[in-house]
């Protein structure tokens, strides 16, 4: 009889092993999250990449390997990407009452994102590349990593400061704003799908589903604006 040591060996030879450890350690993640009443800190994003990373490490399994099994997740980022336009086109009616904030909104926070990250970057030193991989962090990792590719940045790093962002922002959130005394679900909705994009939208909609539903929008809203203003940041400031 194979100890199940040897048994783990056998299937971690084979990619869809990833895959379904992926599923099974996000589902997992999920029902902490719920159990423990969605306690920020037990986000099932943050739960997932610890335990994924955990056994990656304690196995020796490289990254290429894993990601041969949970390529199928990332084949899915195209059709969410599409599909955060959804949310915008069905609460149309109710967006139209209150653009003219959320465009302010969007265009202080699109741009605060894009400048931190300049000012930081300059100060510290950071190398061309490095920069450019940064720049588009407050947008959804696949409009993301393709503004990153795009123009000459590192996707992979761009994809793991997408994340830190929406861990970050999901993270803060909700505290931030009580501690601000901000009672206003829409807006408490918007800014975190501005800045913390799809991690930050699905923290929103555990709250309150008028805060997920201005987060999906903002998340949708960004994505464009994103893709707008840090290529020209990057053309003028950086010569991308």
């Amino acid at each position: 009889m194979r100890s199940p040591v040897d048994l783990w060996v056998y299937l971690s030879t084979s990619p869809l092993i990833w895959l379904t450890l992926t599923l099974c350690t996000w589902i997992a993640a999920s029902a902490l999250s719920v159990r423990l009443k969605r306690h920020p800190l037990v986000n099932p994003v943050l739960t997932s990449i610890v335990v994924l990373s955990v056994l990656m490490t304690v196995f020796d399994i490289p990254y290429e390997k894993f990601f041969a099994g949970a390529q199928f997740v990332h084949f899915l980022l195209g059709p969410a990407t599409v599909a955060i336009a959804v949310p915008l086109y069905r609460q149309w009616d109710e967006v139209k009452t209150v653009l003219a904030p959320i465009g302010v909104a969007l265009l202080a926070g699109s741009l605060v994102a894009v400048a931190s990250v300049m000012i930081l970057g300059w100060l510290v030193g950071l190398p061309r590349e490095m920069l450019i991989s940064f720049l588009p962090k407050s947008a959804t990792a696949g409009v993301a990593m393709a503004i990153s590719s795009s123009l000459g940045g590192n996707p992979s790093l761009t994809a793991v400061l997408v994340i830190l962002t929406g861990i970050t922002g999901a993270l803060i959130v909700t505290p931030m704003m009580n501690r601000m005394g901000i009672r206003d679900y829409a807006a408490r909705g918007f800014a975190a799908g501005l800045t913390s994009h799809g991690i930050g939208t699905a923290r929103a909609y555990e709250v309150d589903a008028t805060a997920g539903l201005f987060a999906g929008i903002a998340m949708a809203l960004n994505a464009i604006a994103t893709s707008i203003i840090v290529p020209l940041v990057a053309r003028l400031l950086l010569g991308a």
